[in-house]
């Protein structure tokens, strides 16, 4: 039944959201073509089911009083990469792939290899402030090593959880892939997340998960050819994008990022499609990787 209450909840916001204002006889026209099986939504029900939803997301449904048209009054914060939009995207999918069972082998998603097992303790640790006791092993190590950390952030990145913690032994943060942890618990050691800390900031002149401290954010410019600029038009790699050159058959991207790693890793996997323009000493990084791969390839 919680289930049920659930799901429907999810299809409500969904349904409100996309149609921007719809009174509550267009709502139950689209519940009962929804599902053969569905009832009309009784109007104390819906009632209630406004306040569960307020209570549980922090969506608000209110009602235009002169139209009798239901509305999400707060619909500005669903648009982003926030936590709540990306649990309502991905509920609201889940359901609709549920409800049409023939699609269900016709709609393929990304598999995560593995480390949800984990999700639910490092989540409870971060909402109760508790430390974990990890065992880890880095690809580069030959065993792994348990010590204790302070869950700070979750994130996922190329079909990987990655969680951001602060290491008291190094005195510092790190990033651990939860692929690569052997065994992970909750403690009864509390620590004290820091008020001024906020993950958005701390990743924001990132590409992926890399923040290096050694490496100072920057403006990047890279030329794109072909039906790449569309693809980068449509898809930016990073939030500070900015398009500030355009021509029949290029277009040159801006930046503000930290050139790092994977950022390095993202634009070479471009291949002839994607230049780097500056930084100069990006550009030549770019082209020492390349220069090496061209030995390999070319020079035995």
């Amino acid at each position: 039944m919680a289930k049920d209450l659930f799901k429907r909840y999810i299809w409500l916001i969904d349904t409100i959201y996309r149609s921007k204002k719809i009174t509550l006889k267009e709502i139950n026209n689209k519940w009962l073509r929804a599902d053969s099986e569905h009832e009309p939504i009784p109007n104390r029900t819906f009632h209630n089911h406004r306040a569960a939803i307020e209570d549980f997301f922090d969506i608000i449904i209110d009602c235009d009083k002169s139209t009798n048209e239901y509305y999400i009054e707060n619909a500005e914060q669903l648009v982003g990469s926030t936590a709540r939009n990306w649990l309502l995207n991905t509920l609201t999918v889940s359901n609709l792939v549920n409800e049409s069972h023939k699609l269900k082998n016709r709609i393929l998603f990304e598999n995560i290899p593995s480390g949800q097992q984990y999700l639910t303790t490092i989540i409870e640790a971060m909402r109760d402030e508790l430390t974990l006791e990890i065992t880890y092993q880095p690809f580069w190590h030959d065993e792994a090593h348990t010590f204790e950390i302070e869950p700070y952030t979750l994130k996922i990145f190329k079909q990987r959880w990655y969680l951001l913690a602060y290491n008291p032994s190094v005195e510092g943060f790190r990033i651990y892939s939860l692929d690569r942890v052997q065994d992970l618990c909750a403690t009864e050691k509390t620590f004290k997340l820091p008020k001024d800390f906020d993950a958005e900031i701390y990743f924001e002149n990132s590409f992926g998960i890399i923040v290096d401290e050694n490496i100072e954010p920057c403006v990047v410019k890279i030329k794109t050819f072909g039906q790449k600029s569309k693809y980068f038009q449509t898809l930016p790699l990073h939030a500070s994008q900015e398009e500030v050159e355009r021509a029949e058959d290029y277009s040159v991207f801006s930046y503000f990022i930290s050139p790092t790693y994977d950022f390095r890793q993202e634009i070479l996997s471009h291949s002839d499609e994607v230049e780097v323009l500056e930084p100069m000493w990006f550009r030549e990084e770019i082209r020492g990787v390349m220069e090496r791969m061209g030995e390999m390839y070319f020079e035995k």
